[in-house]
């Protein structure tokens, strides 16, 4: 009878300790991110669509400006997850790659810019706990692992565009190149 008690009690615990995060997560993260999304959209509808159509047509004309400024500049002012929210302005073609871009740069950051992904800077600094016992200083680490990654995700976003060719061209779909905003 103990073990089905038990067994009862682990489960109901899973769901208690889900709910004890479900409201963490009300008192921290989302109000942050609800708060972003209404800045966001009022930034938009204060600057106006035809200009925000305008800056996306104007960041998606070369990879350097849709993989690796975009990103870095989204992700450094919006944080994760927000950040990917940025894509929106962007070709329907070129938001596979954003997508790949943004993920990656909000992990590479978090040595330099914790602030743009908070819920894994645990990671960062178990890393850097180790690289500290080694006497190795770790803004060295951060500043290459910023580096790298801005390198790779800029790869990887622009390497997502010859995927995203592929696969359009397997499966006989054409996504635009072109800026659609609707608000």
């Amino acid at each position: 009878m103990k073990v089905v008690t038990d067994l009862a009690s682990g489960f109901m615990g899973l769901f208690q300790s889900g709910g004890k995060t479900l409201i963490g997560w009300m008192t921290s993260i989302i109000p942050v991110v609800l708060l972003l999304l209404v800045l966001m959209n009022a930034i938009i509808a204060f600057v106006g669509d035809k200009k925000m159509a305008k800056l996306a047509r104007a960041s998606s004309k070369n990879p350097v400006t849709r993989y690796l400024i975009l990103p870095f500049v989204s992700a450094f002012m919006l944080g994760n997850p927000m950040a990917h929210s940025m894509g929106r302005f962007l070709p329907e073609y070129y938001k596979p790659s954003w997508y790949a871009s943004i993920a990656q740069f909000c992990h590479t950051s978090n040595g330099v810019f914790p602030h743009i992904n908070p819920s894994e800077y645990f990671i960062w600094l178990g890393i850097a706990q180790g690289v500290q016992k080694l006497g190795l200083n770790t803004m060295d680490l951060a500043i290459r692992y910023l580096l790298v990654g801005l390198v790779m995700n800029f790869i990887g976003g622009w390497i997502t565009d010859f995927t995203t060719a592929y696969v359009c061209k397997q499966q006989g779909i054409t996504l635009s190149k072109k800026v659609e905003f609707n608000g």
